[in-house]
């Protein structure tokens, strides 16, 4: 993978890159965004993300990632860059442990000091950033976000499109449907439905409007 072509130029569109740099044989980096950017860490910003199925720019950038935080729009984005025909890496930092045993699907990022443990299972366009923790067993379905120090014990199950934010902890055998924001440092001791956001210690559901 020496040139990468990064959807999304704002604060994970830079880690992303960063990553890149130091995991492998990237050498060359450009972004696309829908703000009048030029550049981003001295790399340069191409045009808008419809530009990503444009032929002169996948010639160039055969591999391609998302940087972009809302989940429903990351995996859109993936859909589309698939069906187009570009390669979607999987990106994980030198510093972070995948295990043997896990299996981590395309498009995704483990940023650096993050923990993947044995069997677990991570889907399409995941984010499992700085420093977090997934156990034994466990399985996250496509566009989870796990947030910095945020820790899950085995056999926890998370649904699609959920978040679970900075420092939050889930205790084994957890099922956390679709859709879920869990807060920072929530700890997590029971089922959460699709759809609901908790927060606190122990995590309670909030009111929907």
């Amino acid at each position: 993978m020496n040139s990468l072509l990064i959807l999304g130029a704002g604060g994970h569109g830079k880690v992303v890159a960063e990553t890149a740099l130091t995991s492998g044989p990237t050498s060359r980096i450009a972004f696309l965004d829908d703000r009048p950017l030029t550049s981003i860490l001295g790399w340069p910003v191409l045009g808008t993300l419809d530009q990503a199925l444009q032929p002169w720019i996948q010639a160039q950038f055969p591999a391609a990632l998302v940087a972009i935080g809302h989940p429903a729009t990351r995996l859109r984005w993936l859909a589309q860059l698939r069906s187009a025909g570009y390669h979607l890496p999987l990106l994980v930092h030198p510093s972070a442990w995948i295990s043997p045993s896990a299996e981590i699907g395309p498009g995704s990022v483990v940023f650096s000091q993050a923990a993947v443990l044995a069997q677990a299972v991570v889907g399409i366009g995941s984010i499992l950033n700085t420093g977090c923790s997934v156990d034994h067993d466990s399985q996250l379905s496509d566009g989870v976000h796990i947030c910095p120090g945020a820790r899950l014990a085995g056999d926890v199950q998370v649904g699609a499109r959920s978040w679970i934010g900075i420092g939050a902890s889930v205790i084994q055998q957890i099922r956390i449907g679709a859709d879920v924001i869990v807060g920072a440092g929530a700890a997590v001791v029971g089922d959460l439905p699709d759809g609901v956001t908790a927060v606190g210690v122990p995590a309670r559901m909030l009111p929907t409007v």
